[in-house]
């Protein structure tokens, strides 16, 4: 048995963690973790997710919520997952990573980490999304300079980062096939009159809107023609499933970094 526990253990996608947690074999919920001044602090997370009792209160303790935890699993702000990480230090307890928005000096701060317990960081945890990164590169590296690449990102009106995690990351993988980099190659939207686009260049663009869970599309387009790549996520689960994989996976490994890709590689 893997014992886990969650961060916003009552919002969106902690909520679909916590139950999958506790209906699937072989993990067991062993911590709840909510902000302070959250309604169901104190009470049990199975009455407040409509799971029936599991037993664990949710608290505004890390430290409590981790103690006896086997891996955190953590989807917060920025700024509480590193507080989120300073107990999980402390603990030795290893830390799945789905939170986004995080500034560079902050990854940094979770790389630091890394060389005392296992840290495993990723804006999408989809199995599918994270099929797009591979996809997305190949047909970069197969399609050439020549075509031009724009990333369209969509997600509910709640979603407080824009661009999305996923989004930066799919221009991160696809400039670096080209030999550049995020900074010199990402275009953020575009309004008014703007030059003709240089051949490094990566059209970033975000939707916010009603309940949309997730979708991003990679389009390779040149004269005559265009390649698009789309991932949809339909329901928040593919998340929570790929979460709790990457529980499964960090509770078997040594001190370090990971990714999703590291995830996919022990299959």
């Amino acid at each position: 048995m893997i014992s886990v526990s969650v961060s916003g253990c009552c919002g969106r996608m902690g909520a679909r963690i916590t139950a999958l947690a506790a209906q699937s074999k072989p993990f067991a919920v062993s911590g709840a973790l909510e902000a302070h001044g959250h309604p169901c602090l104190g009470r049990d997370v199975g009455e407040c997710l409509g799971l029936g009792r599991l037993g664990v209160p949710v608290t505004d303790n890390p430290a409590l919520a981790l103690r006896r935890s086997q891996v955190h699993i953590e989807f917060s702000t920025p700024e509480a997952t590193l507080k989120h990480l300073a107990a999980a230090e402390r603990l030795r307890v290893p830390v799945v990573i789905g939170t986004t928005g995080l500034t560079t000096a902050q990854q940094y701060r979770l790389q630091r980490a890394a060389r005392r317990i296992p840290v495993l960081l990723s804006p999408n945890m989809s199995v599918g999304v994270n099929a797009l990164f591979h996809l997305s590169e190949t047909a970069m590296k197969t399609l050439g300079p020549v075509y031009e690449v724009e990333i369209i990102e969509a997600h509910h009106h709640g979603k407080q980062d824009a661009p999305s995690g996923t989004a930066k990351l799919l221009a991160t993988v696809l400039a670096r096939a080209r030999g550049s980099t995020l900074s010199r190659s990402a275009v953020y939207g575009r309004q008014g009159k703007s030059p003709r686009r240089s051949t490094h260049e990566i059209g970033i663009h975000a939707i916010r809107a009603g309940d949309i869970v997730g979708d991003h599309t990679v389009i390779f387009a040149t004269d005559g023609e265009r390649l698009e790549l789309t991932h949809r996520a339909s329901s928040r689960d593919t998340f929570a499933r790929g979460a709790l994989r990457a529980a499964a996976f960090l509770s078997k490994q040594r001190r370090g970094f990971y990714t999703m890709a590291d995830v996919l590689r022990a299959r």
